[in-house]
Order: structure tokens, then C-alpha cells, then sequence
């Protein structure tokens, strides 16, 4: 079936890269006006480019908790009341164990956990005044199995999920939907970097299917979810992992 949303609003988080950009892209495509979020300073001009018009950027630090409440009054007074939230910001420091530092078990739970909260909390505040909503948070294969120098990582994935299904259950009644993705590595421009070379062939032999996600599978999957048709879906974490999770 052909998604449309026109006349929807849609925010995407980490919009000027990665995931986040393909999400804002294929939203855009089909009709969606977006405000995306971003660190990136070129966040405005990135959204200008996008296809359809309308859409917006705004340039915030999630890990101040204040910025997402910024972000969302930004977007009602200058767009209107957001139908959809994509939470896409995230990063990976990635150290043994033992070896990570406060400062960066902090900034990766700053990031990945604390920014999809306030984010989440923020549009639903709004979303709950209008009687709709989508909300899909990004979490990972690694908030599903343990992977090694991600302790930090797999931990804020994994509250990610948690945090899902309390939003899901509060919010259900309400018309709000809210459900997480799970990716496998994805072939970003940063998740080629990453994975290149001995190290990325032999993750891709580990996954059943052979291969990494690409970001418009993973898209493609986030956009079903924030369509009319999954009104039915809420609480559920979505993996997009070519099964490497179920061996």
C-alpha cells in the first residue's frame, strides 16, 4: 500500500545524518512536512533541500534537558502540532568495560537515553492536548544481546525499550502510539566507516542474512509505524537485524 502524510508534522531527531536524514527524506517524500533536530549548525539548510516544502530546522543540544521542550514550542509556533516523532539522535562510544570513563558512560545515556525522553516527553505533552500521535523510539539489536565494548551503549538501547513500553501503556488510551526500532549496524555513511574492512565482514557472516541494514529499509519500516495503518501497533520493539538476534 502507498503511505501518505500529507498534512502531517513530523519531528525528526539526529535529521541531519544518518538515519535520521534517510527518515526525514522518505517522510518528506510522501508528504510529511518535517522539523528536524539536530546538533549539526547545517540542520536548516539540510531540511530546505528535502523534498515538498515547509519543512524547518532547528538546532539543539538534546543533552540539556530543556532543549526538547525548546524544540517542540519551536515546532508548534512555527509549523504547528507535531503528529509524529522519530527519535533518531544517538551515538556509541565504545570501550571495554572496565575501561569506560564517567564522562563517557554519561554522555552516552545523555544522548541516546535522556534526549528520547525529554523529546517523548515533550511531544506527548502536545500530542495528548490533540488526541494523536506517533512516537518511535531508535533502540538497537544491542538492546537485545550483549555486544563487547558496548556496555554503555547496549545499556542506554536497552532502557530505550523499557521506557517504550511505559510510554505505550500510559499513553495507549489517548490516541498516541509509541514503539521502538531495533537495527542491526546500518550502512550509514558512519556505519561504513566503522565496519569496513575484516572487522565488518566478519559482523556480516554472523548476521543470518549475510549483509547490514540499509537506512531506507530501516525507514521504510518507521514509516509504516507512524502511518494510519499501525494504529493498532503500540509498545512494540521492531528488529531489523536480518535475524542475527534469534541465533
Amino acid at each position: 500500500m502507498h503511505q501518505t502524510f500529507d498534512g502531517k508534522i513530523a519531528v525528526v531527531t539526529g535529521a541531519a545524518s544518518g538515519i535520521g536524514h534517510t527518515v526525514a527524506h522518505y517522510l518528506a517524500e510522501r508528504g510529511a512536512r518535517i522539523v528536524g533536530v539536530d546538533l549539526n549548525e547545517a540542520v536548516g539548510e539540510l531540511m530546505t533541500e528535502l523534498p515538498g516544502r515547509g519543512h524547518h530546522g532547528i538546532v539543539k543540544d538534546l543533552t540539556v534537558p530543556a532543549a526538547a521542550g525548546e524544540a517542540i514550542t519551536e515546532t508548534v509556533s512555527r509549523v504547528g502540532v507535531p503528529q509524529i516523532l522519530v527519535n533518531s539522535a544517538g551515538l556509541a562510544l565504545l570501550d571495554p568495560a572496565v575501561d569506560v570513563t564517567p564522562e563517557r558512560w554519561q554522555l552516552t545515556l545523555d544522548v541516546n537515553l535522556n534526549g528520547t525522553f525529554y523529546m517523548a516527553q515533550a511531544a506527548g505533552r502536545v500530542m495528548l492536548d490533540a488526541g494523536y500521535g506517533r512516537i518511535i523510539n531508535l533502540a538497537s539489536q544491542a538492546a537485545l544481546v550483549g555486544l563487547d565494548q558496548h556496555a554503555a551503549y547496549c545499556a542506554s538501547k536497552a532502557a530505550i525499550v523499557g521506557l517504550t513500553h511505559v510510554l505505550s501503556l500510559e499513553w495507549a488510551r489517548r490516541g498516541i502510539t509509541v514503539n521502538a526500532v531495533s537495527p542491526t549496524v546500518v550502512e550509514t555513511p558512519l556505519g561504513k566507516a566503522a565496519w569496513a574492512g575484516e572487522k565488518g565482514e566478519k559482523a556480516k557472516s554472523e548476521i543470518p542474512v549475510g549483509r547490514f541494514a540499509q537506512p531506507e529499509e530501516v525507514a521504510a519500516l518507521i514509516g509504516f509505524i507512524a502511518s494510519d495503518d499501525a494504529a493498532m501497533i503500540t509498545g512494540s520493539n521492531y528488529v531489523i537485524d536480518g535475524g542475527f538476534t534469534t541465533v
